[in-house]
């Protein structure tokens, strides 16, 4: 598929502008009250959505800083020029470039771009799912006991999210619970077997486009956070996993969302 092709070409050349950005340690400003955004985010869409205009000038580009455009074809491109810009901005080596491609609402297409580690996850419906093109596979983790995960939090109010008792929960229930601070990344890693299991709340479809195709294609699972089917566009919340996990990570969830605890949230003495 020609796309895939383009879109690993388009973000391999972001990924060095963003670690040239990188070297230089740029300034960040907020955006809203929490929320980062650097002169990287920005110089990298706008090269994003230049190749892909030039590319694909009839695609509809839904990217994070604003710069897509709307488009009647039943193409549409989700972009993160830089998934991951806190991290970036204090200089802790873990963002990426991605790209998912849609076709009549069904993500056919996808590309996460590490420039630290030079790693290129790719994926296309029904082709399988690579690294720097070596097919991946999820993890083979069979109990829930045995399994690493990881999630993530918002930038703003996070004193009022509840993710808090999720991440609890997971965390005594398996051998831990990572924060990377970039929900591609985690993807990325549950479809290449080093994470077992990742879910977040309040994703937008250019965090996770890419990211989901990855995880079905290497064999994993992909739901809400209840169990039902997940839409990149509509659905608050996710869950991915090895596919194994899926129905026990779900039990867990199911339990929290009742407000019945397996562990008690420790107390301050």
């Amino acid at each position: 598929m020609a796309y895939l092709e383009t879109a690993v070409e388009i973000a391999r050349e972001a990924g060095a502008l963003l670690a040239h950005h990188f070297e230089r340690r740029v300034a960040f400003e907020l955006k809203g009250d929490f929320d980062l955004v650097t002169v990287a985010d920005r110089a990298s869409e706008k090269l994003i959505v230049e190749r892909l205009r030039a590319h694909f000038p009839s695609h509809g580009i839904m990217a994070e800083e604003g710069g897509g455009h709307e488009s009647p074809s039943e193409y549409r491109w989700f972009v993160d020029p830089l998934d991951g810009t806190t991290n970036f901005a204090h200089t802790f080596p873990m963002f990426n470039v991605t790209l998912g491609l849609e076709k009549a609402g069904e993500i056919v297409a996808g590309v996460i771009y590490d420039p630290v580690r030079q790693e290129m996850f790719t994926a296309e419906r029904g082709a399988g799912a690579y690294l720097n093109n070596r097919r991946i596979h999820v993890s083979g983790a069979q109990r829930l006991e045995d399994s690493l995960s990881s999630t993530g939090f918002p930038s703003r109010k996070r004193h009022q999210n509840v993710n808090i008792h999720f991440y609890h929960q997971m965390a005594m229930a398996s051998h831990g619970v990572r924060r990377t601070g970039s929900a591609a990344i985690d993807l990325a890693y549950v479809a290449s077997g080093r994470l077992d299991a990742f879910w977040e709340f309040g994703l937008k479809p250019w965090d996770m486009a890419a990211g989901t195709l990855l995880v079905t294609e290497a064999g994993g699972a992909v739901s809400d956070m209840h169990g039902a089917p997940h839409h990149v566009a509509s659905s608050d919340t996710l869950l991915a996993d090895n596919g194994t996990l899926h129905a026990r990570v779900l039990t867990l969830f199911g339990e929290v969302f009742r407000g019945q605890f397996r562990e008690p949230m420790p107390q301050i003495s």
